[in-house]
């Protein structure tokens, strides 16, 4: 799905964490209903734009690129390129309209996804026949992602030296602090270098709901469907906040605490870590439960061998001898091991691969668990990836973000504190945007209400490794008209992967029915050493 990392199979030892990639989510005074209003009525102004004039790319596949405005407040000053694909509808006799949808990251390439999206069938956000057979998908790449001028600010000998370069587990952000400062200098020097301060202030929510709403003019549609996982559920609600009649449907999956994003940066990392450790507690826990017979990593106490393997391995790293197609092979030291579990964690389909990577580890091959630590390229903390780079920038372009160092360290001890393994790898994650070089002064941070707006389905995960459940509860309380369905089980995103979820979906896509508030789907318990089966779903 992406460019910057390997395809893996659903199935088998190799799903991994490419099964992830569509987690994670990650100055200036907040918005207010004010600047909505000017940013809205700025878009209003700006001239029609041509009709897109598509070129046939693939199976049932049409790509244009389109021309934005930098700057909605400047709407014929200068303009960008965006890339977007066209998935037609399978059944045109039975079209509804478009479909938009943003995948997440923030960072993840929407036209590498829907070109891959019958690759990745039964993967969170995998649209279903129903939905492909009475919609056009629109893919759009935001600005400063994928084909949309993709945000660089390392060269690659960097990253290839940021990967090769030991974190320590031990220590919050992995290494000293004032090499993290050192490092976060760099790092944004670079995308200053890279690319001008004027199109990195311009990567907020706001102008990525601008854009999309230029696209659906360009379409001649009246109003567009919408559907967002993780990061694409503050685009939905962005532009339900900023052009409430346009929105025909909109389902809202994994969603993200548009308070915390927008608002307090710090706390949402935090929120982050302390998910993600919730669901690598649950493999534990599941572990310990199955016993020995079932599950033998640790011998009927996995979290005393884990934490045992993480500190053998930081003393002496596993040499991983290159094996042609899956990995270049390298060390494998204790930092890399627990990144792997926290994502693999995260999905209850990959339990199994990470039993047996850590297996493999335990007795000294290291060859599955480095090559699943190369396929992670999302992560809400800092990874050494070119994703890592469009990531920050988007997050910075959005985030009210201290400052003072010294916030940053108060946040880092509150989480290593309160998140007993991943809160060292939280800590110090907003560092890149405390001395991030392109302020963006104007953007509009909400609340985003979508008030006008058409209800919208929110979809939240019980044990969600990026979006906690609470999350999704509070999303709905701030939109003025929305469900809430809930998802049991393990899990970042919930349509494509569950029965249950996925008719919830097609009907309130389709139909304009949702469920009722407070439905609850329910999966079976993953295990940590066979495959899932799917549970038929209920109602609450």
């Amino acid at each position: 799905m992406l460019p910057f990392r390997r395809r893996v199979s659903r199935s088998g030892v190799a799903v991994a964490a490419a099964a992830l990639v569509l987690a994670g989510c990650a100055g200036g005074a907040a918005g207010s209903g004010a600047a909505s209003a000017r940013m809205s009525d700025a878009s209003s102004s700006t001239s029609a734009p041509d009709p897109i004039a598509w070129n046939e790319c693939g199976p049932n596949l049409d790509c244009a690129t389109v021309e934005v405005p930098l700057e909605y407040t400047e709407p014929d000053g200068a303009q960008i390129p965006l890339a977007v694909m066209r998935h037609r509808a399978t059944d045109p006799t039975q079209r509804i309209g478009s479909l938009f949808f943003n995948p997440g990251g923030p960072g993840v390439a929407a036209t590498d996804t829907l070109r891959n999206m019958p690759a990745t069938a039964g993967a969170p956000g995998t649209f279903s026949p129903d939905l492909l057979a009475r919609f056009d998908v629109i893919a759009m790449d935001p600005r400063g992602v994928g084909q949309s001028g993709a945000v660089r600010c390392l060269t690659d000998e960097q990253r290839a030296e940021a990967a090769g370069t030991g974190s320590d587990p031990a220590v919050p952000g992995g290494k000293p602090l004032p090499e993290l400062l050192a490092d976060a200098t760099a790092f944004t020097d670079g995308c200053a270098a890279h690319q001008s301060i004027e199109f990195l202030a311009s990567l907020s929510t706001d102008n990525v709901a601008h854009d999309m709403d230029r696209i659906r003019a360009a379409l001649g549609e009246n109003q567009i469907t919408y559907y967002g996982i993780s990061y694409g559920t503050v685009v939905g609600p962005m532009y339900a906040t900023l052009f409430p009649d346009r929105v025909r449907q909109m389902v809202l999956d994994a969603p993200v605490d548009t308070g915390l994003w927008f608002g307090d940066s710090l706390e949402f990392l935090n929120e982050v870590a302390v998910a993600s450790e919730r669901t690598l507690n649950a493999w534990f826990e599941t572990c310990r439960t199955e016993g020995a017979a079932v599950c033998p990593f640790g011998g009927g106490d996995p979290e005393a061998a884990f934490d045992a393997l993480i500190v053998a391995l930081e003393a002496q790293p596993l040499q991983v001898a290159p094996v042609e197609g899956v990995t270049p092979g390298g060390m494998l030291d204790g930092a890399m091991v627990l990144e792997a579990a926290r994502g693999l964690a995260g999905d209850r389909v990959t339990w199994p691969a990470l039993t047996s990577a850590l297996l493999g580890a335990q007795n000294g091959d290291g060859t599955l668990l480095h090559f699943l630590w190369t396929s992670i390229t999302v992560s809400p903390f800092g990874v050494p990836t070119a994703m890592h780079e469009v990531h920050t920038a988007v997050r910075c372009a959005d985030w009210q973000t201290l400052t003072d160092v010294a916030a940053h360290t108060a946040a880092a001890t509150e989480v290593v504190a309160a998140v007993e393994r991943i809160g060292t790898r939280a800590a110090y994650s907003a560092l890149n945007c405390a001395l991030w070089p392109a302020p963006n002064e104007d953007r509009v941070t909400g609340p985003l209400t979508a008030a006008g707006a058409p209800p919208a389905l929110v979809i939240g995960g019980r044990l969600d490794p990026v979006t906690p459940h609470h999350w999704a509860e509070s999303m709905v309380e701030t939109l003025d008209s929305a469900v809430l369905l809930t998802r049991e089980g393990v899990g970042h995103g919930s349509y494509g992967t569950v029965p249950c979820v996925d008719a919830a979906v097609d009907a309130t896509l389709i139909d304009g029915v949702l469920p009722a508030d407070g439905t609850v789907c329910n999966l079976e318990q993953p295990g940590t050493t066979a495959p899932v089966a799917f549970a038929p779903g209920g109602g609450n």
